[in-house]
């Protein structure tokens, strides 16, 4: 995954990594990292083959390491992190050889990535979104009582 590699050397992607790690120094909840962003890449290739969805491991893989990318924004300036992320990706994708098609379809995907509406679409939405939730590890987290994700939104099992 050549272009995959070229993300994670990219300097606007390492910038914006940088922003969110100090952004997050002292919250004790989830953090929006490059552990969050594999994590959800690879949750996402699980459901993307188990399901025979049929999305290219690149997109997936983009997508997930850009959805939360913005994350700090949304801390310093209320912009939701969604939005935010889908500015900062286009130039990332296109200077690591992504088309403007493909361009397209992740940025939708990042901007749709707390939509719930999407969740059980056969499409790089839906496994975003779904690979996205399912990474949070709720059953083994010291402060769960205190986050503000409902309870039936926790995971408390593991399925992948």
């Amino acid at each position: 995954m050549e272009r995959i590699d070229k993300i994670l050397n990219h300097d606007l992607f390492r910038y914006h990594i940088q922003k969110n790690c100090e952004a997050e120094l002292e919250r004790r909840f989830c953090h929006h990292g490059i552990v969050h962003f594999l994590d959800v890449a690879r949750i996402g290739e699980i459901i993307n083959l188990e399901e025979q969805i049929g999305v290219a491991r690149e997109w997936i893989y983009a997508a997930a390491l850009l959805h939360d990318l913005g994350k700090h924004v949304q801390y310093e300036n209320g912009t939701p992190h969604e939005l935010a992320s889908a500015e900062i990706a286009p130039r990332i994708l296109a200077d690591c050889g992504f088309d403007d098609s493909e361009t397209c379809v992740i940025i939708s995907a990042i901007k749709s990535h707390r939509d719930a509406t999407v969740a059980m679409e056969r499409s790089l939405g839906g496994v975003l979104y779904r690979a996205d939730k399912a990474s949070r590890a709720c059953f083994a987290c010291e402060v769960s009582d205190e986050c503000n994700w409902k309870g039936d939104k926790k995971n408390l099992t593991i399925k992948y």
